[in-house]
């Protein structure tokens, strides 16, 4: 569905009234594109401690344009505020913080870029999990880059993003993949996240096709975010088996045709739906995404035990039954990927959803207990949360409503069912088994939720 308001927004006229009435003027996000070969088109800036150098390591990788600023990585010129080009993409490495006198250097190192950002600038800082450290003072640095870095991102303009990333020890050379999808037009929807990278041994071999030779099934496939997903793993090189109920096998059948895919119709909701799917996948799988779901809104007090038994059932307790199934049979492979829709109303709440918050909330409870668990087949689950995405459900919500779940946001609009499958898609690459447990919202940095 097309958002007037910023199609008025970005026209010259539009430009001109929204500038002299003080309105919010979101930019039109730069997104991933067919036929791109690298993740930074314009400048990347490079600096802080340590890993700064390690990023540069790779950092031709993911665009020519190298830069430094603060200290001096390998392989990169020096940036010169006011006098160098305009930042697409910057990496600052504050791992080595480790007391309050150390975090001027955040302003120092900043301050001077928040004007010579390009459009859609992705920023990413790099820092430890405070809880892994033992010094008190060192752990209050590094836990006061959160606040730090989730109020910047509220405070970039032209669609520019913001993340923190943990880097657990030894994990360094996982480093790429996230940057690879944090500094690109992958992540445009995703801002002020905090995200905790751990060690894995398992590659990505070709970046241009991530998921080459892996099996990938998607539930509730046939249209919308699910559809979205599918088309975005077979880009990536995926074999594709759709799933969803009976009803939707014209659209599912079609999509299936199109991505070179399978479709399997199947209520996941019956008694011995997990057994059905079993048989059908004789080969075994590499990629679970359970993206169906369901809506029945209603106040606590008005909601039915039919409204609240369909949605947890189709929510939360299909993925949990069909998920073991998957994992007890060994229909799921080691080193397999899980991943989870969720939403940020089962992180913040939603009024007249309780059953549907329970659910996507169940959902990320789900992933934080499975994922150690499962590490010793080199599996991992995660959540993705989204905000509001642009969807044929959400052009049914009132006007009012609808305007207001696009503009409570950093980034003042709603995200496309693009940016969840693109999030989806970095989640299950092989090297994102160091990424595991956690719960990526999808929503512009909402001001919904944490």
């Amino acid at each position: 569905m097309s958002d007037r308001y910023i199609d008025f927004a970005n026209s010259s006229i539009g430009h001109r009234l929204v500038g002299a009435l003080g309105l919010p003027a979101p930019t039109r996000l730069e997104r991933w594109q067919a036929g791109r070969l690298r993740p930074v088109e314009g400048a990347l800036l490079i600096g802080g401690g340590p890993l700064a150098k390690h990023v540069s390591t790779f950092a031709n990788r993911l665009t020519d344009a190298i830069y430094s600023y603060g200290t001096e990585p390998s392989r990169a010129t020096a940036w010169i505020p006011g006098h160098g080009p305009k930042l697409k993409a910057v990496v600052f490495d504050a791992s080595d913080l480790l007391h309050t006198d150390q975090l001027k250097q955040l302003r120092e190192f900043f301050q001077p870029l928040m004007k010579n950002l390009d459009h859609c600038a992705h920023l990413v800082i790099l820092g430890r999990d405070p809880q892994s450290l033992s010094d008190p003072f060192a752990a209050s640095a590094q836990r006061a880059l959160e606040g730090f870095s989730r109020s910047l991102a509220k405070e970039l303009r032209s669609g520019g993003t913001l993340q923190l990333i943990h880097v657990g020890e030894g994990a360094e050379s996982q480093l790429e993949g996230p940057l690879r999808f944090f500094l690109s037009p992958k992540s445009a929807f995703v801002s002020g996240q905090v995200i905790r990278l751990n060690p894995c041994s398992t590659p990505v071999s070709d970046w241009t096709r991530p998921l080459a030779g892996r099996k990938a099934l998607v539930t509730g496939a046939a249209r919308g975010i699910g559809a979205a997903i599918a088309e975005t793993l077979a880009r990536d090189g995926a074999d594709i088996i759709l799933l969803d109920v009976p009803p939707a096998r014209t659209d599912l059948d079609a999509l299936a045709a199109r991505l070179g895919g399978r479709s399997i119709t199947l209520d996941i909701c019956t008694e011995d739906a997990a057994a059905q799917l079993i048989e059908q996948l004789p080969d075994g799988l590499d990629i679970v995404v359970h993206n169906a779901g369901i809506t029945r809104d209603k106040t606590l007090a008005n909601m039915t035990p039919e409204y609240w038994d369909a949605v947890l059932a189709v929510n939360l307790n299909a993925p949990q039954v069909l998920t073991k199934a998957l994992l007890d049979s060994g229909t799921l492979h080691d080193n397999g990927r899980v991943v989870l829709l969720a939403s940020i109303s089962g992180i913040a709440g939603n009024r007249g959803q309780t059953n549907y918050a329970a659910s996507k909330a169940g959902l990320i409870g789900l992933a934080q207990a499975w994922a150690p668990l499962l590490q010793k087949r080199g599996i991992s689950i995660n959540a993705v949360a989204p905000g509001f995405i642009e969807t044929q459900m959400t052009a049914h919500i009132p006007f009012g409503l609808r305007e207001a779940g696009r503009r409570m946001s950093a980034l003042g609009q709603g995200g496309l069912p693009q940016d969840v499958a693109e999030a989806v898609a970095w989640l299950v690459q092989p090297g994102t088994g160091a990424f595991t447990g956690q719960a990526l919202r999808v929503c512009g940095q909402s001001v919904l939720g944490a």
